[in-house]
């Protein structure tokens, strides 16, 4: 069963259940390089691991990039 998120403001169905980290292991995002916040509040990275994404959630991912 697909679980269907908004991810950066963008619809993105799952097809199975997750967790932070799990997900951005699967875009192939570095945890140290993003920041994500879930349903309007920040999350601590430690929590990455223990936090299971449902449907419906609102996500947005910031990540950070090199520069000068």
């Amino acid at each position: 069963m697909d679980i269907v998120v908004t991810v950066n403001g963008k619809e993105t169905q799952l097809a199975q259940a997750m967790t932070i980290a799990e997900y951005l292991a699967s875009r192939e995002l570095k945890v140290r390089l993003v920041v994500v916040e879930l349903n309007g509040e920040i999350i601590n990275r430690a929590d990455y691991p223990s936090i299971s994404l449902s449907a419906g959630d609102q996500i947005e991912i910031v990540h950070f990039v090199g520069g000068g």
